[in-house]
């Protein structure tokens, strides 16, 4: 079978994109791997330009198919298990002491987002997989809260492999269109960072509003110092 070199696949990748290509053009599969591991790590690198164009690479013959999906999904477990190591070691206490540091950021708040991933820890390491951004970011809390480790690793290969299956088999069917799964995934990625971004907002505006009313009460003599 006659193999078509990646860089053919889309000429005009520059930045970080490019890079990934070159990558998987050094490398193959396990260059995929490495990609998607370091995304984790830095989420502005763009897995969901690197998966399709794996999947892509992979119909033209420069590996299988079976290889992208192991290495990506290892890739994506690697780089995991580095943030969760970092919330481990970082650990709960050390966590409240760099968040009480923070302005407008109550400690009350962190016991209990705690509480809540406590809760909730499973159905947010195995979604949170499929989430732009927050499958990087989920590791940190998993790792702080000491999440069972075999648990951890079980959650994070399930949710990558589907997150990794769906755009890697959308690239290896789309063939030569591979690109045009980027717009579609660009604009997912856009709703969720609007949605943060509107969650942080709001959660901003809380909290300058009760400090302001805390203050007020003080004043006049409702409430006491320390009160919040």
């Amino acid at each position: 079978m006659t193999t078509t070199p990646i860089a053919a696949a889309e000429p005009e990748l520059t930045g970080l994109a490019a890079w990934a290509v070159d990558l998987m053009e050094m490398l193959g599969a396990p260059g995929a791997g490495l990609a998607i591991a370091l995304e984790n790590l830095f989420p502005p690198l763009p897995s969901e330009v690197i998966l399709p164009l794996a999947g892509f690479t992979a119909s033209q013959g420069s590996f299988s198919l079976v290889e992208v999906l192991f290495w990506t999904t290892l890739g994506s477990v690697l780089g995991a298990v580095a943030l969760y190591t970092i919330g481990r070691v970082l650990g709960r206490e050390r966590t409240r002491a760099i968040i009480k540091a923070v302005p407008l950021v109550d400690v009350a708040d962190v016991d209990r987002t705690e509480q809540w991933f406590l809760d909730h820890g499973k159905k947010a390491v195995f979604f949170g997989r499929m989430i732009p951004l927050f499958r990087s970011l989920i590791s940190v809390p998993a790792g702080v809260t000491r999440m069972n480790v075999p648990l951890f690793l079980l959650l994070t290969t399930a949710g990558s492999l589907i997150w990794n299956t769906v755009f890697v088999l959308a690239g290896f069917f789309l063939g030569e269109n591979w690109e045009v799964v980027e717009p579609w995934a660009d604009a997912f990625q856009v709703l969720v960072i609007i949605g943060v971004v509107v969650a942080v907002a709001a959660f901003v505006v809380k909290r300058v509003i009760r400090n302001r009313e805390h203050r007020r009460r003080i004043a006049t003599g409702e409430d006491t110092p320390g009160g919040i």
